[in-house]
């Protein structure tokens, strides 16, 4: 059941309402594929019933899969004080979740039909081998994009960071 906090969340959003019902499985699609900030808000008080818990889990988290220089304070990734992270975090991040066949997956999805979301990771369809991973917008932040493929067994990530030709060769 979407809780109050998720509705309205600003950014991005798959325009969830207090009340409704989605599977985990629903949400994590809207979060990866279309970067539902109110899915963010949603899983985030479905594993604790607070913000600022989930977000010291989700520290610790990527300080195990490397991620050293970086500090989150909310599940979406929208501006906040003292939240940051660095390119090298976020592809530390991404090679820990990479490893689960799941996250590998819903980033991998081009398109999610029980709830007929397109995902927004254009690089899925344009350059070959193209395995994931997501994109990401902020005012403060630009365009971003940590993306990954996979040729010859062998798996690449790339993280751009205020980028605005993200997509371009």
């Amino acid at each position: 059941s979407i809780p109050k906090q998720a509705e309205g969340v600003e950014g991005s959003s798959v325009y969830l309402k207090a009340g409704d019902r989605y599977t985990v499985e629903d949400l994590l699609y809207g979060l990866m594929l279309r970067s539902g900030n109110d899915c963010a808000v949603s899983l985030a008080l479905h594993c604790s019933d607070d913000i600022a818990v989930f977000s010291r889990k989700m520290n610790e988290i990527s300080q195990k899969a490397g991620a050293l220089q970086s500090n989150f304070q909310n599940p979406h990734g929208l501006p906040s004080q003292e939240h940051y992270t660095t390119a090298r975090d976020l592809t530390a991040i991404s090679c820990y979740a990479m490893q689960n066949p799941t996250f590998r997956k819903i980033v991998a999805t081009p398109y999610y039909q029980p709830r007929q979301w397109q995902n927004k990771n254009k690089i899925l369809t344009r350059y070959e081998g193209a395995v994931g991973i997501k994109t990401g917008y902020t005012k403060e932040a630009g365009r971003c994009l940590v993306s990954a493929a996979e040729r010859d067994e062998m798996m690449l990530i790339c993280t751009l960071l205020n980028c605005p030709t993200t997509y371009e060769r």
